[in-house]
């Protein structure tokens, strides 16, 4: 792909508004949206505009961290394009207890023993997710039901029936093996709930699991290794905000 990229460098022109793609490793507690916010406001200012076009090739939650790709400008149109690659994640699934959520957003609901599992029996039913598998996503998501966000109604105690729907798990690889956490590799298509690949992998077990810990390591050909960290890149925009006499307000 030829794109334009906004890469550590000393060197600056004005392409905002016209169209980059700025890659991001999200820290651990940002919701995707406020970093779009947080970067989209510098890059107003340093174009001497009201409000540039920014947006974000894919949510990461809160409690994830990683790769978030930021598009501006024309660039823009080409969200899809990245959305639709394929992700690398890496991450820690834990054993024995269950949360609505399916991860750390909520608290623990229910305990299950792990004495009847061995490492041969976890990395068995891991494989058994490769593939293309029917999948529900999280009640506790940014799905739209009736109009309204998922995870609106579940805060609400509602009821909600999900549909299970395709998605294409390339490898699933158990990587360490500390009971009760697991920590693994995925490669996997668009549309894939990683929460929701360590709930089913609990439930083939015969226990329960939610995911403690994930990290989005690719999008295509795209590496968090070449991201900007977040404070790192804000540091770089304000000083070119100053480089023009402005400042952050």
């Amino acid at each position: 792909m030829n794109h334009k990229f906004f890469v550590k460098s000393d060197e600056y022109e004005p392409l905002f508004k016209e169209g980059v793609v700025i890659l991001i490793d999200k820290p651990l507690n940002w919701t995707s949206f406020a970093v779009v916010n947080k970067v989209r406001y510098r890059l107003s200012k340093i174009e001497g505009v009201k409000r540039i076009k920014v947006g974000h090739a894919g949510t990461l939650d809160p409690l994830a961290t990683g790769l978030l790709i930021l598009c501006t400008g024309k660039y823009t149109k080409m969200i899809d394009q990245f959305q639709g690659m394929k992700k690398r994640y890496t991450g820690r699934i834990t054993l024995g207890c269950t949360t609505p959520s399916y991860d750390l957003e909520t608290e623990i609901d229910h305990n299950f023993p792990t004495d009847h599992l061995s490492e041969e029996m976890i990395r068995g039913q891991a494989q058994k997710f490769v593939g293309a598998i029917q999948q529900k996503p999280p009640i506790y998501s940014a799905i739209k039901s009736g109009g309204e966000r998922l995870y609106k109604k579940a805060r609400r105690g509602e009821s909600i029936e999900i549909k299970a729907r395709e998605v294409v798990v390339d490898d699933f690889e158990i990587v360490n093996i500390q009971m009760p956490e697991v920590d693994f590799k995925l490669d996997c298509s668009k549309g894939t709930y990683v929460r929701s690949l360590a709930h089913d992998l609990g439930q083939s077990l015969d226990t329960g699991a939610h995911l403690s810990r994930l990290r989005r390591e690719r999008i295509g050909e795209y590496d968090v290794s070449d991201a900007w960290n977040l404070e790192e890149l804000i540091e770089v925009l304000d000083d070119l905000l100053l480089k023009k006499g402005t400042h952050v307000s």
